[in-house]
């Protein structure tokens, strides 16, 4: 996966949300609530946790765009602390997604409390173990990646 593009992606989208929303200073807490948001919102599209329920998850595409969506923010936070890399290590696969979800939800919250370049890069080689738990290949992550922030280019266009 081509992280550095990603981060220049991410980080004209960031700078083009500060501009236009006048902000100041880097929305760190901002940008990790997001994060713990988008990845129960994405819990909660692969149904993983519903043991009380019939149904099944939502359709792969949907659960890769929200999978992407904590990309972005994962991204954020590594440019607001200035950890901008080149490659990152995937963790080690999940046997469930359950146990995949709860180990993120962990990493996020050492990351929230150490901010360390090594803390950020476990998080994210466990949040790539996740991806590939839930059956995602780094290529259609990023693919996917590029179609989002294209969209939140256009959501920016339109007042979102």
């Amino acid at each position: 996966m081509d992280w550095l593009t990603l981060f220049e992606m991410q980080e004209q989208l960031d700078k083009r949300i500060q501009s236009e929303h006048q902000l100041t200073g880097n929305q760190f807490d901002e940008r990790l609530l997001a994060l713990l948001v988008e990845l129960g919102e994405l819990a909660n599209e692969t149904r993983c946790f519903k043991f009380w329920s019939n149904k099944g998850p939502s359709a792969q595409v949907t659960i890769l765009e929200e999978y992407v969506d904590g990309v972005h923010f994962l991204l954020s936070l590594g440019l607001a602390l200035e950890y901008k890399k080149s490659h990152f290590t995937e963790g080690d696969f999940y046997l469930t997604a359950t146990d995949a979800f709860l180990d993120v939800y962990n990493k996020t919250n050492v990351f929230a409390i150490s901010r360390t370049e090594q803390s950020y890069d476990v998080l994210i080689g466990a949040y790539l173990a996740l991806g590939a738990t839930l059956g995602f290949t780094q290529d259609m992550i990023f693919k996917a990646y590029i179609s989002k922030n294209e969209a939140n280019h256009v959501r920016q266009d339109n007042g979102y």
